[in-house]
């Protein structure tokens, strides 16, 4: 039951940073890697950085 739940949080997160990643500069495939919680934090947190380097301009 709970890989169900896990499969489900991941499919969550992979379709929306698909979208998202391109915008920021980030090759979309790395979405794939939001299987992984810790990826996920990262390409967060490097999205954020990139977001506060374009409200500067």
């Amino acid at each position: 039951m709970e890989f169900l739940v896990w499969l489900f949080f991941a499919a969550a997160t992979i379709v929306p940073m698909l979208k998202l990643l391109p915008h920021f500069g980030i090759n979309k495939f790395w979405a794939v890697g939001c299987i992984m919680p810790v990826i996920t934090l990262v390409l967060i947190w490097v999205m954020a950085m990139k977001l506060q380097e374009m409200e500067k301009r």
